[in-house]
């Protein structure tokens, strides 16, 4: 597994619904990049100019909902993974 660094997450995105509401199935093509994700592993936490070190608010398990555009998409043993900066997570989804 892949362990990150300072104040960044590693996370897998949970795939987008293939069917509407309305039972319509959706191609490939129309379904929008996901922005959920589970948390896979997380950094010590951010460093501060004075030596101090942040824990961060987010766990290994949480699901969280992250920007469209933000993080780096890597492959690790076959998986796609996002590594993210905890700045770049809006939320975590609760329940």
């Amino acid at each position: 597994m892949l362990k990150p660094l300072g104040d960044r997450i590693v996370v897998k995105a949970v795939e987008a619904e293939t069917t509407t509401a309305g039972g319509i199935l959706l191609p490939d093509t129309a379904k929008e990049k996901p922005q959920t994700a589970e948390v896979l592993a997380v950094g010590p936490g951010k460093t501060l100019d004075n030596g101090t070190v942040v824990a961060l608010e987010i766990a290994v398990g949480d699901k969280v909902v992250y920007g469209k555009y933000s993080g780096t998409e890597i492959k690790v043993d076959g998986q796609e993974l996002i590594i993210l900066r905890q700045d770049d997570v809006l939320g975590i989804v609760e329940g």
